[in-house]
């Protein structure tokens, strides 16, 4: 997710595309066992790995996706864009330029191209002019500088199908969070459009919460966290979960009133607004926090009613 209104999207979790005993929407690849596993926890916060576990790997690469799962994350999120043949493939920006090493590659030379993006040109290798078999051959570099950059290049970019199949294999139940880039209807309205009580009831129809930028919750002045707004009270009494994005380990993450300590902020946002999951780039940080304070605990009662108003919504498009 992005800083962007782009970034607040109501979502509906697809949960029961790989549950324990649910049947795939369609058939996909994978080891076929998926039998019974460990229930999704729904007792404490959901851990979302954005873009996997992306602060240790490069994003949204399969390697990144099964640390994450590793490291305990509850949900994988990624973005979805398409192929020039028209595969859904795994990938934040619109350009490859970023996270790819798409610059050595002298036989795409000429593939750089300048289109119109929400209203700005951008200049660059866009997704969209390359078949997936182009896309497979190259590799993922690490967004940040500041991260660990010694598995750069060595790890392909997936389709959203290899995704789900992540998902599937996992030892047990994680839920997928996929995020389509560039959602015009959603950006044809404002901020305040889209988090008022007006829309908070209607989108309640079809989705389970909303995923904010944690900024718009809680505004921030000279990096110092300031009032809360009501966002998070009035989605609660729309019957709706709120997931703020992104947490991040780093310093310059990290708003001046939690002394630099990722653990303070997660104690902020889940003991004092209380909010319904994370998005973080750290999947074990916010993991180890909670088995710190929250140890792991079966809760079915509330699993399956969860997995009961998925399954409302959901057979709302059958």
């Amino acid at each position: 997710m992005s800083s962007s209104l782009s970034g607040f999207a109501p979502f509906v979790f697809l949960l029961l595309v790989i549950g324990g005993t649910a049947r795939p929407l369609y058939p996909l690849p994978g080891k076929g066992d998926h039998g019974t596993k460990q229930p999704l926890q729904t007792f404490r916060p959901y851990n979302v790995a954005h873009r996997g576990s992306n602060g240790e790997l490069p994003e949204e690469t399969r390697e990144a996706y099964l640390r994450a799962i590793e490291e305990g994350a509850d949900f994988i999120e990624t973005d979805i864009l398409s192929s020039k043949d028209g595969v859904l493939i795994c990938f934040h920006d619109v350009t490859l330029d970023n996270t790819t090493d798409i610059a050595k590659y002298k036989e795409f030379t000429d593939r750089k191209r300048t289109y119109e993006v929400e209203g700005v040109n951008i200049t660059g290798f866009f997704v969209v002019d390359f078949t997936l078999k182009e896309l497979k051959s190259l590799r993922v570099n690490q967004r940040y500088c500041f991260r660990d950059q010694q598995f750069n290049g060595k790890f392909q970019i997936i389709t959203f199908e290899e995704f789900i199949t992540i998902a599937l294999d996992a030892p047990r139940v994680v839920g997928i969070y996929p995020e389509i880039k560039n959602p015009v209807l959603i950006n044809q309205h404002s901020y305040w459009e889209i988090t008022s009580d007006t829309y908070l009831d209607y989108i309640k129809q079809y989705v389970v919460g909303i995923g904010p930028w944690k900024d718009t919750i809680v505004p921030e002045v000279n990096n110092y966290v300031m009032t809360p707004s009501d966002l998070v009270a009035r989605a609660h009494a729309h019957n709706l979960q709120v997931h703020p994005y992104t947490y991040r380990n780093e310093n310059k993450f990290l708003h001046f009133n939690f002394s630099q300590d990722p653990y303070k902020e997660y104690d902020y946002w889940i003991n004092k607004m209380g909010i319904d999951g994370l998005f973080t780039d750290f999947t074990g940080s916010l993991h180890n926090f909670q088995e710190w304070t929250t140890p792991n605990r079966q809760d079915d009662k509330t699993a399956s009613e969860l997995l009961h108003k998925i399954a409302v919504l959901a057979s709302a498009y059958e």
